[in-house]
């Protein structure tokens, strides 16, 4: 009998060894690091997502926002920053340029990214406005990237894949999927077959996604607004091919956001595989989140979701790489804008330039700003930030508006309005357009204070935290300053709409236009977004 006091040695040694192993898996497990879904709390549909060596590239849709089909780069997955465009001028016609009419909602929609091991290039490719279909191609994401090929066939929500051969792949289409054979150079099409159709029940697909894993050819392609499917083939690029879910209608991390849909997959230098889908969030747009994929036995992929919920927090698919932040100051000082700035158009670059500042001359004369050129955007961060402009008015002429603009279909402003030799800040709402982008109302003056000071500070806020939560409806305030640090509110609460039709979320909107006459200029001194 071995009483209290005369543990042997070995069992004393086991079990502390025990002890210390439980605790250091505890430890070990305490420490891994996680991120919370969204990946990003900004406007990045249609996603596309691969991996080149270590790094990650994401590509995303901005319709008539120029650059377009903005490019981020991430080591790890969960930091993402900007680093370009892929279509460098939105050249399509003269409505890019607000020449003869405008191109809301047109320009890059679901397009594919991709990248061809044996030229060491990347491809982008899209169809414009149902018709052509425009494909670019660089061998830096960063640039420059030039016009490589214009098919006369719509590659409509397109995915490429790049076989083991080196043939290209392209597999498109709305309720019927096609699979398209590119030439070898990529400037033409081969061949092209009706590959699948949405079967009762499911209906309508769109959004494809095209690879080759395990010999296996797959589309992943979406029911919108809420589902994604996935397509298999065991024979070859052009099927036959069967289908079965990924996720149908998933509750998303952002209360009261749509399902998680419409992504792509990738894997990891360690073998791990995720998806990248999308929620729609607006006003803020559609924003993505990340889980793990993993593959069954029989060769097809797997969420794992717990009771059909998209994970909130997640473990980081890599040792986290430094963070990215999307808040902070932009003070103009490079030869460029940073890849995160979007013109609502084509601008006038004879009206525009960077000097200790960005420098914007009235390059229209209107009274609307949905007509005006060289308005320059950048997505809000939610579910809560703001924006804070500081602006030289010494060089306005009578008749000019310039200032910070929560941009949409819907919009509301803050300003600085000259008339007659005098200054007065004035916040404006009532900024509307109709379903086919017609302006409805230019806006109406909620209230004003007279200014003498050739220097002020502007600061749009949005809140659309309310969007997600019951209570009231979700809100934009203004404000400004003459001293960069004493804000006084002006005018009412803008509320946003929350419609869907288009497509891109709210954003910031640095403007400048003329009434009367060109020939003023302001200067943006610096731009700050805070996310409190």
């Amino acid at each position: 009998m071995i009483g209290p006091l005369m543990i042997k040695p070995c069992f004393f040694i086991l079990f502390l060894s025990m002890i210390a192993s439980v605790s250091g898996t505890a430890r070990s497990q305490a420490h891994v690091p996680t991120f919370q879904n969204p990946v990003l709390w900004e406007d990045l549909a249609d996603l596309d997502i691969l991996r080149v060596g270590d790094t990650f590239y994401y590509s995303a849709s901005n319709m008539q926002y120029s650059p377009g089909a903005p490019i981020l780069s991430s080591k790890d997955l969960v930091n993402w920053k900007y680093v370009g465009h892929s279509i460098p001028v939105l050249d399509f016609s003269p409505a890019y340029d607000l020449n003869g009419g405008n191109a809301y909602v047109k320009g890059s929609w679901a397009s594919f990214l991709n990248y061809r091991k044996s030229n060491k290039t990347f491809y982008w490719g899209g169809c414009i406005e149902n018709k052509k279909t425009h494909i670019y191609t660089a061998t830096d994401v960063a640039g420059p990237w030039k016009k490589h090929a214009v098919l006369d066939q719509c590659y409509y929500d397109a995915g490429l894949l790049v076989d083991d051969d080196d043939t290209m792949y392209v597999a498109y289409g709305a309720k019927t999927l096609h699979v398209a054979q590119l030439s070898p150079d990529g400037t033409h099409e081969v061949k092209s077959q009706e590959v699948f159709t949405a079967p009762a029940g499911v209906d309508y697909i769109e959004g494809s996604r095209f690879y080759k894993i395990n010999g296996n050819y797959y589309i992943f392609t979406t029911r919108p607004p809420n589902d994604e499917y996935v397509l298999k083939s065991t024979t070859g690029p052009f099927g036959p091919y069967t289908l079965q879910k990924l996720v149908v209608s998933a509750k998303s991390p952002i209360a009261n956001g749509g399902g998680p849909h419409q992504g792509g997959i990738v894997q990891t230098q360690k073998g791990d595989w995720y998806y990248m889908a999308f929620v729609d969030a607006y006003p803020n747009g559609r924003v993505p989140v990340l889980a793990p994929l993993t593959w069954n036995a029989d060769g097809w992929p797997s969420l794992n979701l717990v009771d059909n919920i998209w994970p909130q927090t997640v473990p980081y698919p890599l040792s986290p790489q430094g963070k990215v932040s999307h808040t902070g100051t932009d003070h103009f000082l490079g030869a460029s804008l940073d890849p995160q700035w979007e013109w609502n158009h084509n601008p006038d670059n004879t009206k525009w330039s960077l000097h200790k500042g960005l420098k914007l001359e009235t390059a229209t004369v209107g009274n609307d700003i949905y007509a005006a050129r060289n308005t320059l955007t950048h997505r809000i961060l939610g579910p809560v930030s703001n924006a804070t402009i500081e602006l030289d008015l010494a060089h306005m002429k009578d008749g000019d508006r310039a200032g910070l603009a929560l941009f949409r279909d819907s919009s509301a402003w803050i300003g600085v309005a000259r008339d007659r030799g005098s200054l007065r800040v004035v916040m404006e709402n009532n900024l509307t357009m109709d379903e086919h982008w017609k302006t409805t109302a230019t806006g109406t003056e909620v209230a004003s204070a007279p200014i003498s000071t050739r220097k002020i500070w502007l600061r749009a806020s949005a809140d659309t935290m309310a969007n997600f939560k019951s209570g009231p409806d979700r809100t934009g305030t203004f404000a400004y300053s003459l001293d960069g640090k004493t804000f006084q509110s002006l005018g009412t609460p803008f509320s946003f709409t929350k419609d869907w039709h288009f497509f891109m979320g709210y954003r910031y909107a640095l403007f400048n236009y003329a009434t009367q006459s060109l020939g003023g200029a302001v200067t943006v001194s610096s731009f700050t977004v805070a996310a409190p």
